[in-house]
């Protein structure tokens, strides 16, 4: 079990939060299930669907965001809400009017509500109290926002900070590229964007498919920088490394990929490979961040 994307945040090294402390701050954001009546519902799972809402592997520490959204188009309802519009006008004798048109498509979306389709999305997350990190496998900020949202409101005075480094990512990648050489413990894939800086927006990118240093100069002189770039580390973890300092694509490579044990059984196999994943990728972050400039902290 490896994580796909990283959304990267710092705590304190060590923290000293316990995994007993943080279950009971949890425990009062448990998830429920969405009522007849609710659009969706977001709250802390158990990772193992032991009732536990912690998980601890060698000091390192797992927890889930459960969400539950059901789905109810638009289309639907203003389809419904046209056809009570029909019938109504013949009732009254007139058209309804924007205020109750209003109120006649907030009808029909209760009506509709118990019967919608509900998509269910479990969304993990690494907390390392040893280096201070808690890291959050969603792909887009947005969706980690969720998570750090409820978190806050789980833990009192989180001591939680975005990662800040002292090279902004675009300007590293894109001197790593114009140079044609990466970063110690690093090289660079085949995978690439670049994009203008200026109103155009324009962008190019490279998929499976290496980039030619002439192209790097031509791009980079039209104003253009580097905005994503697949990297791999050490030969162990390939990954594409975006602008915003996220993570995605992340993979182990076939050296950390272990054969499947017939003596181990699930939670051991899945315990080792948290252990696995969380030590590799604890040591690939401290050689980004190195990379990067180092970090940038307060009141450092």
């Amino acid at each position: 079990m490896w994580f796909k994307n990283l959304q990267l945040y710092r705590l304190p090294a060590p923290w000293a939060m316990t995994p007993e402390t943080l279950e009971a701050g949890l425990d009062a954001h448990r998830f429920v299930p969405c009522t007849s009546l609710d659009l969706e519902s977001a709250g802390w799972v158990s990772p193992r669907g032991n009732g536990m809402l912690v998980h601890t592997v060698n000091k390192q520490m797992l927890i889930m965001l459960g969400n539950e959204k059901k789905l109810l188009p638009s289309t639907v309802v203003n389809q419904v809400a046209k056809a009570r519009a029909v019938e109504l006008e013949e009732q009254q004798g007139f058209a309804p009017g924007r205020k109750q048109m209003k109120e006649l498509k907030e009808r029909v979306a209760d009506e509709l509500l118990p019967r919608a389709f509900s998509i269910l999305r479990n969304t993990w997350i690494w907390i390392d109290p040893v280096n201070g990190w808690l890291v959050v496998d969603a792909a887009s900020p947005a969706k980690a926002d969720e998570v750090i949202k409820l978190l806050l409101k789980s833990v009192d005075k989180l001591p939680l900070e975005s990662l800040r480094v002292a090279l902004s990512p675009q300007a590293a990648m894109t001197h790593w590229l114009s140079s044609e050489e990466a970063p110690a413990g690093f090289t660079l894939d085949q995978d690439t964007e670049l994009r203008a800086t200026g109103e155009s927006k324009a962008t190019v990118r490279y998929v499976r498919a290496s980039i030619e240093p002439d192209d790097v100069r031509r791009h980079i002189a039209a104003g253009k920088q580097c905005t994503r770039l697949a990297m791999t580390w050490a030969d162990r973890i390939s990954f594409v490394l975006t602008e915003s300092l996220a993570i995605k694509r992340l993979a182990p490579l076939d050296v950390l990929k272990e054969s499947e044990e017939s003596t181990k059984n699930d939670d051991e196999r899945f315990d080792g490979d948290i252990m696995l994943m969380t030590g590799e990728l604890s040591r690939m972050l401290d050689d980004l961040v190195l990379a990067l400039g180092g970090e940038m902290r307060d009141g450092a």
